[in-house]
């Protein structure tokens, strides 16, 4: 066995161009070429999913690259069997790359006879044989405690402080970042305090999922450039809707920034016809070519956040460093 063990890459079908990104990254940081390991990842004709990895693994500190999005159970189950497949073949480590961790909006229980859905699934992630998780902006952070194994939770408002400071250069007095509900203020918190802007809030009340019945803007937007920011976009229909609230309020723009672009159903349609200027979204999810179509959205790389992330984890060094706009920065010079 080699004295120093590389770190490897591995990557599921959820978002391939994510994963062969993150693989240039490295090969960029490292001044060495950096690839995926060459697997076959398959289904049999009932929709069972194979993975047969065709390189040796033995000794290597893997890393398995596979949001869990849209289809998250097929997504899901390819992680689980590729760790498995990884566990089998004695891999010294296994840490699941999951740039979108799917079921964390199922945290607690809301309600009699519900699930803790985000805890079965760390349950099983674990039972896999993974050892470690390298995530971003989970839906809520205490879904890091559901684990019995190190979770690393990245975070996007530095990327969007960076994009923020780029795009809006010359009217940052004239920013007002604003969180979609009370929930997200802490996370609407600290872009704004990245950025130097005030906060602003739309509180809203739901009579039922997914639907919207009133929505009030506690501070003063009139005048302002409003920037949204949330974890999650999914049917867009809440996002659409608040930035709606925020033009009648008297603010003169409105973009949002979001980290996990779901943009299931007539999200993108929606927001092709909103007030919003723009959407910045992660490629966290990988984008479909509606979204990549759409005028009013644009995505934001998060390769060079990951690949760094997994080098100081395959050789021990802080991952929370790269909270810092000093440290982000030449990561991203050039880029945004």
């Amino acid at each position: 066995m080699p004295t120093v063990i590389e770190p490897k890459l591995i990557s599921g079908n959820a978002n391939l161009d994510l994963a062969k990104s993150i693989a240039r990254r490295m090969s960029l940081y490292r001044g060495m070429s950096v690839g995926l390991v060459d697997a076959r990842i398959e289904r049999f004709n009932d929709a069972e999913i194979f993975v047969e990895v065709y390189e040796n693994v033995r000794g290597e500190d893997m890393f398995i690259i596979q949001p869990t999005s849209n289809p998250a159970n097929d997504n899901l189950m390819e992680l689980l069997i590729m760790a498995d497949a990884l566990r089998r073949s004695s891999a010294a480590r296994i840490t699941a790359v999951i740039p979108y961790f799917g079921y964390a909006r199922q945290d607690r229980r809301t309600k009699a006879r519900t699930p803790i859905t985000a805890k079965l699934v760390a349950n099983m992630m674990v039972s896999a044989g993974i050892e470690r998780v390298l995530t971003m902006d989970l839906h809520a952070a205490q879904i890091q405690g559901f684990f019995d194994i190190p979770v690393d939770n990245l975070y996007a408002s530095p990327i969007f402080a960076l994009d923020v400071q780029s795009q809006f250069k010359d009217s940052m007095d004239d920013l007002m970042v604003v969180s979609p509900d009370v929930g997200g203020v802490a996370r609407a918190r600290e872009l704004a305090k990245r950025i130097n802007a005030p906060l602003s809030i739309v509180d809203k009340r739901r009579e039922k999922a997914g639907e919207v019945a009133e929505m009030t803007v506690i501070g003063d937007v009139s005048g302002k450039k409003c920037i949204i920011v949330d974890d999650i976009c999914d049917t867009a229909g809440t996002l659409c809707k608040a930035a709606e609230v925020l033009m009648d309020h008297g603010a003169t723009e409105v973009h949002a920034y979001i980290t996990h672009g779901v943009l299931s159903g007539p999200a993108v349609e929606r927001i092709s016809a909103s007030v919003m200027k723009s959407l910045v979204v992660t490629d966290s999810i990988a984008a479909t070519p509606e979204a990549k179509g759409a005028p009013n959205i644009r995505v934001v790389p998060t390769a060079p956040l990951f690949a760094q992330a997994i080098l100081n984890i395959w050789n021990g060094t802080s991952v929370s460093s790269l909270f810092e706009l000093e440290t982000l920065g030449p990561i991203y010079e050039g880029i945004l």
